[in-house]
This record gives structure tokens, C-alpha cells and sequence, in this order.
């Protein structure tokens, strides 16, 4: 096993599998992941580039923590932001024979504690968890009399979601959003915002429910009021790590400060430069502001990555330093060469899946496994294509962010069919076939069926638990045998974690749920102006968010990485897409001088223009222009400008994501006209 392979923690091939000697747990470290394992008091902030094995650092220096005596291990609380990633952080501590730590989410961790103390200090059982917003939401809205759809409630969802993490009030909604330049979701202005998010807060107390924030706010508020409570939590738990600690936002903060009680003995890790989710209201200035509200921090940077090959590397850090990115880490590669990164330019979205797909297929064919590639693309509704492309391709998929593997009917109908069988097992035959014969009465064959859709998607299932239960078998020992139950045990273990078994498949991904993963082969595909960045990112502040993004895909890849775009929408379509410019200087065979600036200028065309635009058309916008400015009582130039219909006219947008990236139309203004403006340029393309 190779040094970059050990220090990286990415395979557990050679895992301990029970207490380590403390020089042991060192000496599976590199210079700088020794340094965070040393570092065993308060506070440490750990800088850590994606690929350089945080997660084996941290769970390192618990464990030295622990078996040297500097802890004791249930007084060690760890937090992270998913459950899969908590569930990580378990198996290794437990591989370094290290028991007893709590590793949870901040909300696993705060709803236990709540639970727990409620009857104490308000007497009975705490109201239950509203799993949902959508239906309060929508109740909400009906009483401020704003008129909702499905897509309506579910941005107005993620603003309420967004104020109660930033602990920003129906009162102080309005200034707060103005200060911090966010637009109030489409077709709702500020005020009714705020009237809404105090409607939803009666809608909560009638019901007598909470929401996931409230559990985060009512556990915070209990700690700073009664001095029992935050005695008796502080006494348990005196060292406290968290993960992805640029993620944080007001509300966990809040909840983190009550947790230390003014104590240091805090250790943060995480990477500015992966900063992606500012819209639900984290924030990285806590930890780029971490040595200056924590003087004397113990600051260790970990830029060796274990993940990527040189090629990937070299792009990553480049994408970072030309868009000169605060608190930027410059990762240094430490795997062998690879092949190249890819760059391809495709005509249109159609020919640029179907490119993708026969790419993955190649791959495949070589050897490389399908649950190891991975299409990343920055919105959901790009994966459509992708979805048709690699089912035409005969390439099974998956689609990440859809239902979770142990949510699915079809899986927990299986797992109590697995537990019934464990009960029964016949001691004599082997695990393997047990498990494949009872998984055939629930959808499974040793052949996927030639079926697309729901039919193959269950098989993919049952084979997922199928290959798990050859792992768990595997694993046995002539001693100690795996069983059934063994397997039964495993998946339930895996369930409260939602930690998946792999499903043999190429997975389909936005941006952000590629957070956190990593694969031998990524495909970033649709990089263009109006998706990367979006185009609905206007300010300084969401651009540079969209750079970031496109680093944390590109860092999703191990060794081979393509990037695309396709110049039109539609086959014989206008070629009006322009590659991004987060690319400026790094896409291939570019002709010099042909690059735009990297610092985007506000107000500056999104679009190059001849200013041969269509007249009749231009005439026609025109005309619907002043009916517009008749019906509102409103000067003409106040609905769209002639530079801007002129734009329309020459480039004839087939699509909002089109119209989005002509400047002098931003989303307000999109939602109020786009259809309107599209159905007129398409009366025009049909003239």
C-alpha cells in the first residue's frame, strides 16, 4: 500500500481493527495530519484542501486524544453537517479501537440533548418534528393572502429556512435581506415575506410542532437560560471538533458557543475555498475569522492531496487563483501523473449527453467501474438528458438527491425479509446464496432486466445489497462466519447513519450534492456562461460562489476529468453559448486575446453583440413594451431598455436560461415578462 494511498485514509484495506498504541496512530500520518494529532488542546483551526485527508486527521487526533489519556472518549463531541459523513467518522474511530465519542450532525446531536432535557425543564414529551415546511408554508401564505404553486412554496421554504438559520425575525427580515442583497423569492416583495414568516410561526404553535431549525434554537435558548442545563452538558462534553466548519451558520454558531460556555477546547476544520452554500445562510467568515476571536489558535494547513492527480490539481488551483479566492489553499499533488484533463466544445445539448454517455461507456469497457464515474452539472433539470443519453448507451445510472436508499419501499421491504430469513437460516448455507435466494422473491436476478426505469431501478437495489452481503461475507472468518444476521445487523447500522450500500451505476449529481464525494472519473458537463456561473448569480459575492463551485467539482475527481459544453440549446440551433469564464486561459487552442477578464465587471454585456439585431422583431418588443408601459402607468425605458430588446432581437433567446444571460433583464423582471418575451421571439423565429 502506497504512502499516498495511507495518509489519504481512502482505502481501509490494512484497517486496524482494534486499540492502537499511540506511536501506531502517528505513524499512519503525514507531517502536517501529525501536527493536527498533536495538537490535542484548544483552540485549532485546521485549514484542509480537498483530497488531504481531513477526516483521517481529525479521527486521528481524537483517538491519540483518547489513548494517551488526554480524554476521555465521552467527553469528545463531533459534529458535521451530514449524516454520512458523522457515520464516517464513527467507522474510523471505531477501526482505531476508539469507543464512546459521539459523532453525530449538529441536528442529531441537538435533538438528542433536547429530547433529553425537555421533561425536565418544560414538562412532558417535546412537540414533534415537522418533517416538512411545505404544508405550513402553504398554510402561512393562504393567510397573508399570497397566491402560491408548488415551486412558490419551496422557494418561500428556503427563505424562511434562510432567516431562521441567519436568527434574523419577521421584525428585522426586511433590513436584514436588504443589508445582505437578497432578492425576496419571484413574484413576492419583502414586506409579505416577513408577514409570512410570522403567519408560519402561528401555523407551528397551533399545530403544536417544530421545525428541524427550532430544535438548533430551542436547545441553544434552554443551555443560555438554565444554568443546570448548560452545567450538566458542559460537564460531559469538554472537547468539541467540527467538521466543514466554513458551512456554519449564525444558528450553529449560536448553538456551538452555548455548547463551550466561553471554554477553548474547540477544535474547527475546513476550506474556505469550498464555500457553496451561502443561499441557505452559511457563512465562512467564522472560520476566517477564527484566529482573531480565538487568540493563541493553533493553525495547521493540509495541502498535500491524496485524491487527484497532478493534471487535476493543477486546474483546481488554478481556478482558485485566478479568481484570486479569499483564504485560497494551493494544494500540492501527490499521485503519479495521469492522463490529461479534457476540454470539449459540443454542438448542442444533445450531442454533448450523448458524448458524455459514450465516454462513460468506453470507460466502463476498460475496466473502470460505472458507481466510479459520476455527470456533474450545476441544475437539477440538467440531468434529464444525461438520463435518456446513458440509457440509450446501455449505461446504468443513478440519480443522486432522489430518494434515499433506505427510504425506498422496495429496500425496507427486503430488509424485513433478510431479517426474517436470519431467524430461520440454515447454519450450513453459505451467506451469499441465502441472501440471493430470498432477494429473488423481491425483485432480483442474476441478469438486470432489459426494462429501463422504476424495474431497473429496483434491481440496481437489490444488487447493491446483494454485492454488500459478498463484502460482509468476505469480512467473516473461518472462527467467526458471516451470517445473515451479520448482514441484517450491518444494514441497520447503515440505515441510522444513511450510509448506502454503492449501487453499481454512474451517478448523476448537481454541484452541490457532489459536495463531500469523490470518483475515479468526472464529467463536469454544461460549463457555459448562464450555468457556470448561473445566471442568476449578479452580485461580486455569487460569482465568485459559482468559482468555488466549479473547484469542489473539479476536485471531485481522482484521475480522469472531462470538461463540456455545447454551443446551442437544440440541434440547429443559434450557437450563442460562450464557455465560462472561470476557464479564461485554461481551456485549450483559445486564440490569445480572446479570453475574457476574470473579474467581472457589474453591468457589462453578458453577451457579444454585432448590433445586426432583427428589426421586425425589434419593432414587435417594442410595441409589447409600450402596452406594458400603458397598463402599469410607467415610463416605457422602466420595462426593459432599447439596448436590451435590441440584444433580444439579434439573439433570439429559446429559453430563459438564454434570456438570463442578455444583460438588462435579471430575474425579477424574467419572471414578470419571460414568457411573454419568448412566446415573441418565437412568433418571430416562425415568420
Amino acid at each position: 500500500m502506497s504512502t499516498a494511498t495511507n495518509s489519504s485514509g481512502s482505502t481501509r484495506a490494512n484497517a486496524p481493527t482494534g486499540p492502537l498504541h499511540p506511536d501506531a496512530i502517528l505513524e499512519a500520518l503525514d507531517p502536517e495530519q501529525r501536527e493536527v494529532a498533536l495538537a490535542l488542546t484548544g483552540p485549532v483551526c485546521v485549514l484542509a484542501g480537498a483530497g488531504t485527508g481531513k477526516t483521517r486527521a481529525i479521527t486521528h487526533r481524537i483517538a491519540y486524544g483518547v489513548r494517551t489519556g488526554t480524554y476521555k472518549p465521552t467527553s469528545v463531541l463531533a459534529v458535521t453537517f451530514t449524516a454520512r459523513a458523522a457515520g464516517q467518522m464513527r467507522t474510523r474511530l471505531r477501526e482505531l479501537g476508539v469507543a464512546g465519542v459521539q459523532a453525530r450532525t449538529f441536528h442529531a446531536a441537538a435533538l438528542r440533548q433536547l429530547g433529553y432535557f425537555w421533561p425536565r425543564v418544560v414538562g412532558g414529551a417535546p412537540p414533534r418534528i415537522l418533517e416538512h415546511k411545505a404544508p405550513a408554508v402553504a398554510e402561512a401564505a393562504r393567510r397573508v393572502g399570497a397566491s402560491v404553486d408548488r415551486v412558490a412554496v419551496r422557494d418561500l421554504s428556503s427563505e424562511v429556512e434562510w432567516a431562521k438559520v441567519s436568527l434574523v425575525t419577521a421584525e428585522d427580515y426586511v433590513k436584514a435581506a436588504l443589508a445582505d442583497d437578497r432578492p425576496a423569492p419571484s413574484g413576492y416583495d419583502h414586506q409579505t415575506v416577513a408577514r409570512l414568516i410570522t403567519a408560519y410561526e402561528d401555523v407551528k404553535t397551533e399545530r403544536g410542532v417544530i421545525d428541524f431549525e427550532d430544535v438548533l434554537l430551542m436547545l441553544a435558548d434552554m443551555l443560555a437560560e438554565h444554568r443546570q442545563v448548560s452545567d450538566e452538558v458542559r460537564s460531559q462534553y469538554r472537547h468539541f471538533v467540527v467538521d466543514e466548519y466554513q458551512d456554519v451558520s449564525p444558528l450553529q454558531q449560536f448553538l456551538l458557543d452555548q455548547w463551550l460556555g466561553g471554554r477553548q477546547e474547540l477544535c474547527v476544520v475546513g476550506d474556505p475555498s469550498q464555500t457553496i452554500y451561502s443561499f441557505t445562510g452559511a457563512t465562512p467568515h467564522y472560520l476566517l475569522d477564527f484566529t482573531r476571536t480565538h487568540p493563541g489558535t493553533q493553525v495547521v494547513r493540509l495541502v498535500r492531496d491524496y485524491r487527484s492527480t497532478p493534471q487535476v490539481v493543477h486546474l483546481a488551483n488554478e481556478v482558485l487563483r485566478r479568481g484570486r479566492v479569499v483564504g485560497a489553499l494551493e494544494l500540492q499533488a501527490q499521485r503519479p501523473a495521469g492522463p490529461p484533463v479534457s476540454f470539449t466544445t459540443y454542438d448542442d445539448d444533445e450531442a454533448e449527453a450523448n458524448g458524455i454517455a459514450a465516454r462513460a461507456a468506453r470507460l466502463i469497457q476498460s475496466g473502470t467501474r460505472a458507481s466510479e464515474i459520476a455527470v456533474l452539472y450545476r441544475t437539477n433539470a440538467q440531468s434529464a438528458a444525461f438520463e435518456s443519453a446513458l440509457a440509450d448507451a446501455g449505461v446504468s445510472y443513478l440519480v443522486r438527491g432522489g430518494e434515499r436508499f433506505f427510504q425506498r419501499k422496495d429496500v425496507r421491504d427486503a430488509i424485513v425479509l433478510l431479517r426474517g430469513a436470519a431467524r430461520s437460516a440454515d447454519p450450513d448455507q453459505p451467506m451469499g446464496e441465502q441472501v440471493r435466494d430470498v432477494l429473488t422473491s423481491a425483485g432480483w436476478s442474476e441478469k438486470p432486466p432489459a426494462a429501463r426505469g422504476a424495474a431497473r431501478e429496483r434491481w440496481e437495489a437489490m444488487q447493491a445489497l446483494v454485492a454488500l452481503a459478498d463484502d460482509v461475507a468476505a469480512a467473516g472468518t473461518p472462527e467467526a462466519p458471516a451470517t445473515t444476521a451479520t448482514l441484517v445487523a450491518e444494514l441497520e447500522e447503515r440505515a441510522s447513519a444513511q450510509h448506502a450500500p454503492t449501487v453499481e451505476g454512474v451517478t448523476l449529481a448537481s454541484l452541490h450534492a457532489a459536495k463531500g464525494l469523490e470518483w475515479d472519473a468526472v464529467f463536469l458537463a454544461g460549463v457555459s456562461e448562464g450555468l457556470m456561473p448561473i445566471s442568476l448569480a449578479e452580485t461580486d459575492e455569487g460569482v465568485a460562489e459559482e468559482r468555488r463551485l466549479l473547484y469542489v467539482g473539479v476536485t471531485r475527481a481522482r484521475e480522469h476529468l472531462e470538461l463540456s459544453f455545447a454551443r446551442a440549446r437544440n440541434p440547429g440551433g443559434r450557437a450563442t453559448r460562450k464557455r465560462t469564464r472561470f476557464l479564461d486561459g485554461l481551456w485549450p487552442d483559445e486564440p490569445a486575446g480572446r479570453g475574457r477578464s476574470s473579474r467581472p465587471v457589474r453591468g457589462q454585456a453578458r453577451q457579444r453583440l454585432t448590433g445586426e439585431h432583427d428589426v421586425q422583431l425589434f419593432d414587435a418588443l417594442r410595441e409589447w413594451r409600450l402596452s406594458v408601459a400603458r397598463e402599469t402607468d410607467k415610463p416605457a425605458y422602466t420595462v426593459l431598455g432599447d439596448a436590451t430588446l435590441a440584444a433580444i432581437a439579434e439573439l433570439r433567446p429559446s429559453s430563459v436560461a438564454q434570456l438570463a444571460r442578455i444583460n438588462g433583464i435579471g430575474p425579477a423582471k424574467i419572471d414578470r415578462y419571460g414568457a411573454t418575451i419568448l412566446a415573441i421571439v418565437g412568433d418571430g423565429a416562425g415568420g
